[in-house]
C-alpha cells in the first residue's frame, strides 16, 4: 500500500497494492494490520455504507459533531471528485479543504479522520461508493455546511452547472456559523 499526506492534517490518500492478469484484478481493499503499520490509521471500524448516486449528484458536507466518524472512502463504480473540509478548531488546517478524484480505475482510497466534514459530487453517469466508519450514522446529530460556501471556496469544477442536491444540503448552514470541533 502506498500512503500519501494530503493538505489536510491526518487525512491521507491510500492506494492498495493491485494485481491484474488476464483473469481481472484482485486487491485488498480493507487490512487492519497494514493500515495501523503503514498508514498509522488504528481505528476500529463498526459500519461500512454502500452509496449509489447519478451524474451531477452533489452530497455534502456532512459531518456528526457528537460521535464524530472517521471514514475510509473508495469507489467502485464510477467517479466522484472527494472533498473534504478540516473544522477541527485544533488542527493547523482549520477551514482548509482538499479534494481528490476517486473512481473504479484509480483505486485510492481516501482516510477522512474523525472531525472533518464531507461530500462528494458524482462526475460519472452512475457511482457506487463503499465506505467504512468509525462510529455508527446518527441522523439526528449530523450537520451540514453548505456544498457552496463562499468563504470555503470549494472548486466543484461544475463551472455555471447546478448540482442535484438533497432539501437538506440546501438547507446546510455556512461555514462560519457551523459548529466546530475543539
Amino acid at each position: 500500500m502506498q500512503v500519501t499526506k494530503t493538505s489536510i492534517f491526518d487525512a491521507l490518500l491510500l492506494k492498495p497494492n493491485f494485481f491484474k492478469d488476464e483473469r481481472g484484478f484482485f486487491f485488498e481493499s480493507w487490512n487492519k494490520k497494514n493500515l495501523m503499520e503503514i498508514a498509522g490509521i488504528n481505528e476500529d471500524f463498526v459500519q461500512d455504507n454502500h452509496s449509489k448516486s447519478f451524474k451531477g449528484v452533489l452530497r455534502g458536507m456532512h459531518y456528526q459533531l457528537e460521535k464524530p466518524q472517521g471514514k475510509l472512502v473508495r469507489v467502485t463504480l464510477g467517479r466522484i471528485l472527494d472533498v473534504i473540509v478540516d473544522i477541527r478548531m485544533s488542527s493547523p488546517t482549520f477551514g482548509q479543504h482538499y479534494s481528490v478524484e476517486l473512481n473504479d480505475q484509480n483505486h485510492l482510497q481516501l482516510w477522512v479522520p474523525p472531525g472533518i466534514a464531507h461530500g462528494f459530487l458524482v462526475l460519472s453517469d452512475e457511482a457506487e461508493l463503499l465506505y467504512k466508519t468509525t462510529d455508527y450514522y446518527a441522523p439526528e446529530l449530523e450537520q451540514t455546511i453548505l456544498w457552496n460556501d463562499f468563504e470555503l471556496g470549494i472548486d466543484w469544477k461544475i463551472n455555471d452547472a447546478t448540482p442535484i442536491v438533497s432539501l437538506k444540503d440546501k438547507e446546510g448552514v455556512a461555514f462560519k456559523d457551523a459548529i466546530y470541533f475543539d
